[in-house]
């Protein structure tokens, strides 16, 4: 996967440490023997938030990351801060510690610290709010944790205004193409996904994603919600995966699984906190007042959805009959990663009203003038070129009073064309 060639090296983390310092620049030259790889590829692949968390350890005495198990939080801190102190507290002994003296703890950690899974301790956040306070300094503590809700509670009650949260997804299409490890072809895209161990181990994402599904429902769902039937949950989530770019209809939803209307909600509730699924707001302006207002139900991994669809290989994608949906998913997953990577909100919602004219997505920049202006994508996984592409477009226009500057097409083929109706931007050379 990687075009490199090998050279012997220690297997030790001063190597290791050094080896990145003084080959980092020469990426795609080296290759390696007698050297675990698993760390080191994702070390060596740049996630594109990593100026902004640097900045932000500038502002703050404390910047907190979170985002999906395993999407690299802990390897991007430890990369960017080789020299800090690490603690984990997954590990029993130093939770213990953590736990029952946490003034020991800080004591023991006074800065230039990187705790990780912070949210399984707390009380520790408490202390934390003391503890910078007096130091009045910047940069002491990098917080990591994937349990959004937890972490989010004790960064509420505590560390407001004390923290900037950043949330780091799996890795970005960008972020593939730059390391050259992105997927020849849209479907290998769809079905591969972006988690980091499916690339540094060579895990095929079949696997991966079992693995991980299994993991999200034994440990996560139990640590953060008392379900009963866990098989049940997990049958909820892969009615979710049916439903991908699909307006959410929480009874719909409800009685398929055979549950309550309410406990669906708690349910979706719950998978957006673990950062499984997104809901894509309606768009309210009010060019007619005919309109939706569900979301529309998104999956952060398109290769988690595919597993979650038993969906065994990328050829099956060729002719699933959800492919334009999971395509739909990539792209929209695209701008969404991207918002995140600049430490903001994505801004990002759907266009659709009572007749099912419908806009894929629209995005929002605010213009010189400080008014904001609407952008209309429609996401078409085909790959040959249609006028059809831009029907929706034009009535939205039209309702809009934009101009076709303002409608664009992503589509699978190579080529980006400027067309009487607007832009058709190839998805390969997509400019967002």
């Amino acid at each position: 996967m990687f075009p490199i060639q090998f050279f012997p090296i220690e297997n030790t983390l001063i190597s290791k440490q050094q080896f990145l310092k003084e080959n980092f620049a020469n990426f795609g030259q080296i290759h390696f023997s007698k050297v675990d790889l698993s760390s080191i590829i994702t070390d060596m692949i740049k996630r594109n938030i990593s100026q902004h968390l640097i900045s932000l350890l500038s502002m703050y005495p404390t910047v907190t990351i979170t985002g999906p198990r395993q999407s690299g939080k802990t390897t991007l801190a430890r990369m960017l801060l080789p020299e800090w102190n690490y603690v984990s507290l997954e590990d029993p002994e130093m939770r213990e510690f953590c736990t029952t003296d946490c003034k020991g703890f800080l004591k023991t950690y006074p800065n230039h610290t990187i705790i990780d899974e912070a949210q399984r301790v707390p009380s520790l956040f408490s202390y934390l709010q003391t503890h910078v306070d007096l130091a009045g300094e910047k940069g002491i503590y990098v917080l990591t944790g994937s349990q959004n809700l937890n972490m989010m509670e004790a960064i509420s009650q505590s560390l407001a205004g004390r923290t900037s949260v950043l949330k780091l997804l799996p890795f970005s299409y960008e972020e593939q193409k730059e390391a050259d490890i992105l997927p020849d072809s849209v479907e290998e895209q769809i079905f591969t996904g972006g988690y980091p161990r499916i690339f540094d181990a060579n895990i095929p994402p079949e696997q991966f994603y079992r693995d991980y599904i299994n993991l999200y429902v034994e440990r996560d769902v139990r640590q953060l919600k008392n379900i009963g039937n866990l098989e049940t949950f997990t049958r909820f989530v892969k009615l979710c995966a049916g439903r991908i770019g699909q307006l959410l209809n929480y009874q719909n939803l409800a009685d398929d699984c055979g549950i309550g209307a309410t406990t669906a909600k708690e349910w979706i509730s719950l998978l957006e906190t673990s950062f499984i699924i997104y809901l894509l707001k309606p768009d309210y302006r009010n060019y007619t007042k005919r309109l939706v207002k569900s979301p529309k139900l998104y999956f952060t991994d398109t290769g988690l959805a595919c597993s979650l669809l038993e969906i065994q290989n990328a050829e099956q994608l060729k002719s699933h009959y959800l492919r334009g949906n999971l395509f739909e998913n990539l792209a929209i997953n695209r701008f969404r990663t991207a918002s995140y990577n600049c430490g903001k909100e994505p801004n990002l919602s759907f266009w659709r009203d009572k007749n099912g004219i419908e806009i894929d997505l629209i995005t929002n920049k605010i213009s010189t003038e400080g008014k904001e202006q609407p952008t209309a994508w429609e996401i078409k996984a085909g790959s040959t070129y249609s006028p059809d592409y831009f029907k929706n477009l034009k009535h939205w226009a039209r309702l809009a009073n934009a101009n076709e500057d303002l409608c664009k097409v992503i589509y699978t083929g190579e080529t980006t064309m400027q067309t009487q109706y607007g832009e058709l931007a190839s998805w390969k050379k997509l400019e967002m």
